[in-house]
C-alpha cells in the first residue's frame, strides 16, 4: 500500500543548475547560452558575477570566445538576494569566487520558483574542490560537467594547470596564466615544478 501525499498544485519551485570544469571547457559559453534562451523566449533574466572579476569588461559576462551578455557586478553573494526579485532566471556566472552564502541564495532563489543557473570552476590550481562548488554541485538539480582539450596530450582536460608562480588560490587569468591539462599531465606537470622548486638554488 502506498502512501498518498497530497500535492498542492499552485505551489511552484524553481530549481538550479549547475555547469562546472576546468578553465576553457566552455562553462561561461554554455551559461550564456541558456541565458540567451531564457531572453529569447521573453522570461525576465538577470545576470551576475563576482566584482573582481574585471578580466574581460565590468559589466559584461565574457566567455574565452568573446561570446557575451550583460551583467550585474556584485561583491557578495547576499546582494543577488536583494537584487534578483521578480526574475524568472538568475544567471551566475564564476561562483567559485562568491562566499559560501552563494549556496543559501540560491537555493533560496530557486525555492521562490526561479530558475537558478551556475556557472564556475569545480577546483582550484592545486586539484582540489573550489570554494562553495561543491555544496552547490550536491544541492542541485542537474550538474553538467564540461571539459577542455589538454593542450599536452590532446585528451579531454579536467584540471586548471597554473603555470605563473604563485600560491593564491584567487588569481584571474588567461593563458598566460593557466593551460588545461588532463589528469596524466597535470600530475606530471605539477611532479615536475615541484622537482625544479626543490632544485631551484636559496637567495
Amino acid at each position: 500500500m502506498f502512501l498518498e501525499i497530497p500535492v498542492n498544485h499552485k505551489e511552484q519551485f524553481g530549481w538550479i543548475e549547475v555547469i562546472c570544469g576546468s578553465m576553457f571547457s566552455g562553462k561561461t559559453e554554455e551559461l550564456i547560452r541558456r541565458l540567451k534562451r531564457a531572453q529569447f523566449a521573453k522570461q525576465k533574466v538577470e545576470i551576475f558575477k563576482p566584482a573582481v572579476d574585471t578580466r574581460y569588461h565590468d559589466e559584461y559576462v565574457v566567455s574565452h570566445d568573446s561570446n557575451e551578455i550583460r551583467s550585474t557586478p556584485v561583491p557578495t553573494a547576499d546582494s543577488i538576494r536583494l537584487l534578483a526579485s521578480g526574475c524568472d532566471v538568475v544567471g551566475i556566472d564564476e561562483a567559485q569566487f562568491f562566499d559560501d552564502e552563494i549556496v543559501n541564495v540560491c537555493n533560496e532563489l530557486a525555492n521562490s520558483g526561479i530558475r537558478v543557473i551556475v556557472a564556475g570552476l569545480d577546483m582550484d590550481f592545486k586539484g582540489n574542490p573550489f570554494g562553495p562548488m561543491p555544496a552547490l554541485m550536491a544541492t542541485a538539480e542537474y550538474v553538467t560537467k564540461v571539459h577542455a582539450v589538454c593542450t599536452r596530450t590532446g585528451n579531454l582536460a579536467h584540471y586548471s594547470y597554473r603555470k605563473a608562480a604563485s600560491d593564491a588560490i584567487v588569481m584571474l587569468g588567461e593563458t598566460e596564466e593557466y593551460e588545461p591539462l588532463s589528469r596524466a599531465a597535470y600530475y606530471n606537470a605539477m611532479r615536475e615544478a615541484e622537482k625544479l622548486k626543490k632544485e631551484k638554488p636559496k637567495p
